[in-house]
């Protein structure tokens, strides 16, 4: 069974100083490798970029205010100083027009990293991204390439409105031809955006705004210039055995803070960062509810046809006979974004949403 989040209007959400002290606590619950550096989300997308450009002359940058301004949230900042105007291009504010470009230069074998302002712009875009990058490998009976990044913000940022705050993950996760992306910490963003660059095929990379400025802890590893991580492999953030919670992007964050509350309720939950949106992993979700016997997803989108819905459908197919419980999924309002502080924190998902789902799955609730 599927829940609409909802919220009571009396709550008026965290204080900056009590989501400080609830990120101190969580990370040591993450599942890092060790090392004592830290890293913003936009940083890591900021270096990778950079390697990338500077490991291949193939790579270029291009869209609204990427060189002089240094990119609207400041993602591409150095890269035209460093690397020039041939490689980093300003284009004008016609999304139709400069990703049509884009795919062009990837036919003929160039590597643009093409950037939304958000990714609600690309709807500008979406013949070029699915009819003329997604498809053509196959039309061409694989004799064409496209190597090309569409990357951005996606979902909701903060008061922007319905027009700017829309998921896009299920959109293109549901293309034959894309890769969909979909990083939470700068771990994430550094290695995804990383393979994202070099896969031979189109990626979708959908980041988040609201976590372009959160600090991660990074790995010696991760900061190595051949650091990549794999396509379509999930992460199991933190591990249980009560119950899973599977999301991506921004949730993971909701979910590892849920999973700390239930755990001072005895609750052992396992949570699940997806980070590949298309390909699936279904081998380690499947894994982890036939553990757990329990399932709860959870993603800002719209309920209806997302990709926890697909989630659940995969679990119902292969995993069924394990489960003891209804699967819980929890997703954003079927409403458009409203604009109102209060309505749009009624529109999403929080904390308190996923511990809600997880006691009732456990039949611990109230």
């Amino acid at each position: 069974m599927w829940g609409i989040v909802r919220q009571r209007a009396v709550d008026g959400g965290f204080s900056a100083s009590s989501l400080r002290r609830t990120r101190s606590a969580l990370v040591s619950a993450r599942s890092y490798a060790a090392g004592s550096k830290e890293m913003t989300v936009r940083d890591a997308l900021n270096s990778a970029i950079d390697e990338e450009m500077s490991a291949d002359p193939k790579v270029f940058v291009m869209g609204e205010e990427v060189g002089q301004y240094q990119g609207a949230y400041k993602i591409t900042k150095g890269l035209l100083e460093k690397y020039g105007p041939e490689r980093v291009y300003d284009t004008p504010i016609t999304e139709a027009g400069f990703t049509g470009i884009g795919v062009g230069a990837a036919y003929a074998g160039l590597k643009p990293v093409v950037e939304f302002m958000t990714f609600n712009f690309s709807m500008q875009a979406i013949d070029h991204i699915i009819n003329s990058a997604a498809k053509s490998n196959y039309m061409s009976a694989g004799q064409i390439n496209v190597p090309i990044v569409f990357r951005g913000p996606n979902g909701a940022a903060a008061g922007v409105g319905a027009q700017h705050s829309q998921c896009y993950a299920a959109w293109y996760a549901s293309v034959p031809g894309l890769k969909v992306l979909a990083p939470y910490s700068a771990e994430d963003a550094r290695g995804l955006l990383k393979a994202a660059i070099r896969d031979p095929d189109p990626v979708v990379f959908l980041e988040n705004e609201l976590l372009y400025g959160e600090s991660f802890p990074i790995s010696e590893e991760a900061l190595d210039s051949s650091f990549c991580l794999p396509i379509g492999k999930a992460k199991i953030e933190r591990e249980g055995k009560d119950v899973t919670i599977i999301t991506f992007s921004k949730m993971v964050g909701f979910a590892l803070k849920a999973a700390e509350k239930l755990a001072e309720e005895g609750i052992s939950a396992e949570v699940i960062n997806l980070r590949s949106i298309r390909p699936l992993d279904r081998a380690t979700i499947n894994a982890s509810v036939r553990k757990t016997s329990r399932l709860v997803t959870v993603e800002e989108g719209f309920p209806q046809h997302g990709v926890c819905a697909e989630i659940c459908a995969s679990v119902v197919e292969e995993s069924f006979s394990y489960l003891d419980a209804p699967v819980e999924r929890i997703a954003g309002a079927d409403v458009p974004m409203p604009y109102a502080a209060n309505l749009e924190r009624l529109a999403l998902p929080q904390v308190e949403d996923i511990v809600r789902a997880a006691k009732r799955a456990c039949f611990r609730s109230k």
